[in-house]
């Protein structure tokens, strides 16, 4: 069953309406791994962030550029509509 609630997830995103997400640019690197690692803490970025900061040795090579100069993303929580 936890499987399941990260592939749905998934699924919503996927569905979603791409101005939601936001263009390519807007996107966050870090999107693949929130929902790896932090999917229980999505909408929340401050609790996605603090997750993030807590897997850093599993994070994506691009989500570790991203987000180890500031300890941020540019994670949104209408990306998660």
């Amino acid at each position: 069953m936890r499987k399941l609630i990260p592939f749905s997830l998934l699924l919503a995103l996927a569905a979603s309406p791409a101005a939601a997400q936001g263009t390519a640019q807007e996107r966050s690197d870090c999107m693949g791994d929130a929902l790896r690692f932090c999917s229980s803490d999505i909408p929340d970025i401050d609790e996605i962030e603090s997750c993030l900061q807590q897997n850093m040795a599993r994070l994506s090579p691009a989500c570790r550029r991203e987000f180890a100069p500031a300890n941020t993303t540019k994670l949104r929580p209408e990306h998660f509509q």
